[in-house]
């Protein structure tokens, strides 16, 4: 619809211009714009284009007779002293001998009222002129009708008028068009403007939210292009930085529609989302809190844009209870030395008082009368005599404390007049142009200035730079302002803070949070969120269908944390770490091995100690009694080194015991695997001396003995130990055993392990004990029943089933048992073997010694072995 509403009102602007027809020697205007406007002659001009009125009146079109010119209504002051601050930077300038010298500049500046086409109207008078003909015969010469073009305020109106006079490189200045569209270069090539765009004020938006913790907002925007693009640009900009998510997006609608705003202030009043961004112009937003107050809309936080931020218009005390708090987006405020004493001074010329003059208009409007009434104006109080004292009346016109907009139009005449300034300095021959030639005051074209413009550096009196980027944008600075809430019901808006870009392209929010006025009970900021923060220690999961903001709180997995609130994911704790059990920190892994603390490996310590003890007591006895001959039977010798390798065996279990180390790992299984053949090998060589004494006892047996001599069994015992030793070295060599922190057991604990390095090594070790335990055991069972007092076989054969069946029963729990089980089930079956070896072997003897030492005497042995015979 409003596309419609331009469309017919530019077919209204075209039916207004004709030309003649080809056969007619000259073009001429069949009828002219009748504007609102004020202009002063000068060498060199630059126009103008005001919103003075804030809305027109458009007669229906008609074909049967010549349209009528649309109507301005609702004289804007401030929109007034925008077009005054022009007039005041232009007197300022032609009055400054170093700026310009020998130049004049003069000014055209029309009112746009309200609308687009009559704002097209003036840009296109503007450019063209409004002479009444032109001669195509007549060489075009002298200076064009306006140089640049200052405006115009509306961002559509800007992008209509840009497109246009871009074709013709004409500069334009705006100094409060913000949309971020007007910084396409390829599209608007002649756009410059002094107010930031609405691209960085959507960051800037974006950056309170961050700062206070918003993440869940409505956002309100005007069906133009402004609200269009604003609404795009919150979209691309929370989509790619995060932080925040819009609860609803709607557009105000252009006419006032009841309806359709009862519906959208409804939508406010039922959302969840406690923050409302607003970006529209001040009548819009006026229809809106008109809603809002008839519906008592309360509880929320309004953000401004730019647009309505410090708007007068709005701060009543009917909207206060509503607009009480709100933050807004102001345009940089600046101070402008002279100006009231400039606008003080405003008063309609005699010689120029004509109807559509601005000064006029708002003549009349200040004091409520007219110059020449028509007829039947009865509403007219008082005939105007140009005598009035502006001085002694209410006006916003002499109100210089707050200048945004106006400060903006300083800066765009000042950024103007600097770049002609530095055009007129340019020296013959080393201009910018074809063959480094100048441009000339007496044929000046506006693309020239373009190239100036476009480098243009200065500083004003306030201390702001302005200069533009490759976009035409000015170094971006926003004020931050706070509406509040007085008690006597008034409003005081005040600054805040500030948001701005730096040199160095980083965007900064400076807010003094002790001077907020917040409207809520708390007097705190509210808190806005479609979810509660997940707290650390948990994640957050988006809830199907919803937006990122809206999201579940899952607890973090085992040995994943998150140390922040709203983590996206929860990370993973270090290898030797796990997870507390609230998930917000990482904790040390406990640690798992057989120690020497705990009870387990107390009670083995203490029973291998006590092994290697009673091994040591059974030695002491027997080298004390070793001439008896219970002890000289079957070789001492092998006996007492029976005794050494079973306190061996017994010593080597203290090596499973403790923290796994390299060197432990490394011998404990070869001291394990060496002791036990020792051990194994002395029992099997006593076993074969058994066998063959009694062979050669037997009529023709004694050569047997002759291989079984005392050198024979050590060097037996010496051969059957090196092999399993030779096997350990290569197996050290090859694949040595390792410490291993084992994570696979438990998840939060470290098991200390050694690994084998080499299965197969370990295999062949254990394999070859019980090898030689097998043969002992066979060889001992054969001899059982041999005739002799003192038969030691069976006390062998005994002693080697108790060791198989403790290794036979090793294996199966050695592989099922985890960590330090594991070595707990090894170091049992050495020490339970050990044990066994250890009294079945000299448990008999001992006693005999100990307690019948009747029976340690050769006759006693011998007499039972004839009688027995």
């Amino acid at each position: 619809m409003e596309a419609l509403f331009y469309v017919r009102r530019f077919l209204l602007t075209l039916s207004f211009v004709s030309v003649a027809s080809s056969t007619d020697s000259a073009c001429r205007l069949r009828r002219s714009f009748h504007l609102n406007e004020m202009h002063e002659p000068g060498d060199v001009v630059l126009g103008g284009l005001f919103e003075v009125h804030y809305t027109s009146l458009f007669p229906d079109i008609t074909y049967t007779s010549e349209p009528e010119q649309p109507s301005c209504e609702g004289f804007d002051t401030l929109g007034f002293r925008d077009a005054m601050t022009m007039v005041f930077a232009i007197e300022e300038i032609n009055k400054n001998p170093s700026l310009l010298p020998n130049l004049t500049l003069g000014y055209n500046l029309y009112d746009n009222c309200g609308a687009l086409v009559i704002g097209f109207s003036g840009a296109l008078s503007l450019a063209s002129g409004q002479e009444e003909g032109i001669s195509p015969q007549e060489n075009c010469s002298g200076n064009p009708p306006i140089l640049a073009i200052v405006g115009d305020s509306y961002s559509t109106f800007s992008i209509a008028i840009a497109n246009v006079l871009g074709l013709f490189k004409i500069p334009i200045v705006s100094y409060f068009a913000t949309c971020s569209c007007l910084s396409d270069r390829q599209q608007f090539p002649s756009f410059f403007r002094t107010i930031p765009s609405d691209a960085f004020q959507v960051n800037a938006v974006i950056h309170i939210l961050k700062h206070f913790g918003w993440t869940w907002v409505g956002l309100l925007v005007t069906d133009d292009d402004y609200g269009f693009y604003v609404a795009q640009a919150f979209q691309s900009s929370l989509s790619q930085q995060g932080g925040a998510c819009l609860a609803y997006v709607e557009v105000l609608p252009w006419d006032s529609k009841p309806v359709e705003l009862k519906r959208i202030v409804n939508l406010i009043k039922t959302s969840t989302a406690r923050v409302v961004i607003v970006f529209a112009h001040e009548i819009h937003t006026f229809r809106l809190m008109e809603e809002v107050a008839e519906q008592n809309v309360t509880g929320r936080q309004w953000i401004a844009s730019e647009a309505w931020a410090s708007a007068a218009v709005l701060q009543i005390p009917r909207f206060i209870p509503f607009l009480g708090g709100t933050l807004g987006i102001a345009i940089r405020r600046g101070e402008i030395p002279g100006l009231r004493d400039f606008l003080l001074q405003t008063h309609p010329d005699k010689n120029n008082n004509y109807e559509t003059n601005l000064v006029r208009q708002f003549w009349e409007h200040t004091f409520q009368c007219k110059f020449d009434p028509a007829e039947g104006e009865e509403d007219v109080k008082a005939l105007c005599t140009g005598d009035e004292d502006l001085d002694q009346v209410e006006t916003e016109l002499l109100d210089v404390s707050n200048l945004r907009p106006e400060y903006n139009v300083y800066k765009a005449v000042y950024a103007l007049a600097h770049a002609l300034d530095e055009m007129l300095r340019c020296e013959p021959g080393k201009g910018p142009f074809v063959d480094r030639t100048c441009a000339t005051l007496q044929s000046l074209e506006p693309w020239q200035l373009l190239h100036y413009l476009q480098k243009v550096n200065f500083t004003t009196p306030f201390g702001d730079q302005v200069s533009f980027d490759e976009n035409g944008d000015a170094l971006p600075i926003y004020d931050v302002m706070n509406w509040v809430w007085l008690l006597d019901g008034g409003t005081k808006i005040q600054n805040v803070g500030e948001v701005k870009k730096s040199a160095f392209g980083r965007e900064e929010l400076v807010l003094s949070e002790n001077l907020i006025f917040w409207n809520f009970e708390s007097k705190k900021p509210p808190q806005s969120a479609c979810s509660e923060n997940c707290p650390p220690g948990t994640r957050m999961a988006r809830k199907k269908g919803q937006p990122v903001c809206c999201f579940d709180c899952i607890l973090c997995s085992d040995g994943k944390i998150s140390n922040e609130s709203n983590a996206r994911e929860c990370i993973s704790c270090p290898e030797d770490f796990w997870s507390s059990p609230q998930r917000d920190h990482c904790l040390p892994k406990e640690t798992e091995f057989l120690s020497y603390y705990e009870p387990l490996g107390i009670c083995l310590t203490t029973t291998s100690l006590l092994g290697t003890f009673i091994c040591a007591v059974v030695l002491g006895i027997f080298i004390y009694h070793r001439s008896t001959p219970i002890v000289r039977a079957n070789n001492s010798e092998l006996s007492f080194l029976l005794l050494v390798s079973l306190k061996l065996c017994f010593l080597c279990s203290l090596l499973f015991i403790g923290r796994p180390r390299l060197w432990t790992c490394q011998l404990r299984h070869a001291a394990f695997g060496i002791s036990f053949v020792l051990c194994v090998s002395c029992i099997l060589v006593k076993t074969m001396v058994v066998l063959a004494v009694f062979k050669a006892s037997k009529p023709g047996g004694g050569a047997s003995l002759k291989w079984f001599g005392p050198i024979q069994q050590r060097g037996t015992v010496f051969a059957l130990t090196c092999i399993q030793a030779a096997v350990c070295t290569v197996w050290i060599i090859s694949a040595s055993p390792m410490p291993h922190k084992n994570t696979q057991y438990h998840n939060d604990k470290i098991v200390y392990e050694c690994e084998v390095g080499s299965t197969f090594g370990f295999a062949v070790l254990l394999s070859y004990i019980g090898l030689l335990a097998f043969i002992s055991l066979m060889l001992a069972f054969l001899a059982r029943n041999l005739p002799d007092n003192f038969n030691e076989a069976k006390l062998i054969t005994f002693s080697m089933l108790i060791f198989c069946a403790v290794w036979v029963a090793f294996v199966p729990a050695y592989i099922n048992s985890p960590g330090k089980y594991a070595d707990a089930v090894e170091v049992f079956a050495i020490l339970a073997s050990s044990f066994g070896l250890l009294v079945a072997l000299f448990g008999p003897k001992c006693y005999v010694i100990l307690l019948k030492p009747e029976r340690n005497t050769k006759t006693a042995i011998m007499g039972r072995g004839t009688t027995r015979s």
